[in-house]
């Protein structure tokens, strides 16, 4: 998946009720950088995101990404999962 339909594909579960595993597939991208550049911050928020909805997978995740971010980049992601939340 490219940059610009893994975008198209955030847009579009923005808009839609998207269950938990396709936020767990959009923290598997930002965290591998498969398609997409590797960002642990976009990962951590994704998974954060789908934990929030039940998947125990993405909890388990966002709990071994965490391992390897700083305070603060755990807080922005932390911050971005709020500010998704808000307007979703």
């Amino acid at each position: 998946m490219s940059i610009t339909a893994a975008a198209n594909t955030a847009s579009r579960m923005m808009q839609e009720s998207a269950d938990a595993g396709e936020f767990l597939q959009l923290g598997m991208m930002y965290s591998t950088g498969n398609s997409v550049p590797a960002d642990m911050i976009a990962a951590h928020k994704w998974f954060n995101i789908a934990a929030m909805r039940g998947n125990s997978e993405a909890a388990r995740l966002r709990r071994e990404i965490a391992g390897e971010m700083s305070d603060a980049e755990i807080a922005a992601a932390q911050r971005e999962a709020r500010v998704w939340f808000t307007h979703h």
